[in-house]
């Protein structure tokens, strides 16, 4: 049996179940199509928590995210793969435009994001990377992705996240930019959102806490 094949047949038997568990479909079409923007309200509440770890972190995301998907790109147009639902008759649960299935970019999205929150914040992480499996797992149980689309798509994404990460740790060049460019931003959001000063008592309990 060739991989295909095994593909098409362990994303069959996932794709049935929207029929013999169909009281599922609202929370896997929820997964599908709408948990993602779940990953954005976790960026701006990282972000607007206003620290330096955070604001790293976000940035990294964000520059994984955008490497990531160009990286998808490519691959989609070199080695252009049908949508389930374009070369099979499927249950498909949710509308989706008939592009390249491979890899997928929910998948990519949602791991290198809950790879980045990981590496920064281990007890959150592990909670996004559930929410990036149960994405992902929901896009073929809803019959736009093929299990290898996903697959592709969360090593892709967890590898760039990683690789972004050791790139920022160990180039001053880049490191350096970054921190120029949150410095750069937060002069400007502290002009419309100054922080709060520190209480005298505040103080003492940071200093003591160095």
């Amino acid at each position: 049996m060739s991989i295909d094949q095994l593909d098409y047949q362990l994303f069959n038997a996932i794709n049935q179940w929207g029929e013999s568990a169909s009281f599922l479909n609202p929370v896997m079409r929820f997964f599908a199509k709408d948990a993602f923007y779940l990953f954005f309200v976790g960026l701006l509440v990282y972000w607007f928590i206003r620290n330096e770890k955070n604001r790293k972190m976000v940035a990294e995301t964000f520059i994984s995210a955008c490497v990531g998907l160009t990286v998808s790109w490519v691959i989609g147009h070199l080695f252009y793969r049908d949508r389930p639902f374009a070369a099979h008759t499927v249950n498909q649960l949710i509308d989706h435009a008939v592009n390249a299935s491979f890899p997928s970019d929910h998948a990519l999205g949602a791991f290198a994001i809950a790879t980045a929150f990981v590496m920064y914040r281990k007890k959150d992480g592990i909670l996004w990377y559930i929410l990036a499996a149960l994405i992902a797992f929901s896009r073929v149980w809803t019959g736009v992705h093929y299990p290898t689309d996903i697959l592709g798509g969360a090593i892709i994404g967890i590898l760039v996240s990683i690789g972004v990460h050791r790139l920022v740790l160990k180039s001053q060049f880049v490191s350096r930019w970054l921190h120029i460019c949150i410095t750069f931003y937060e002069n400007y959001e502290t002009k419309i959102w100054p922080r709060p000063r520190h209480t005298r008592k505040e103080k003492q309990t940071a200093a003591q806490g160095k």
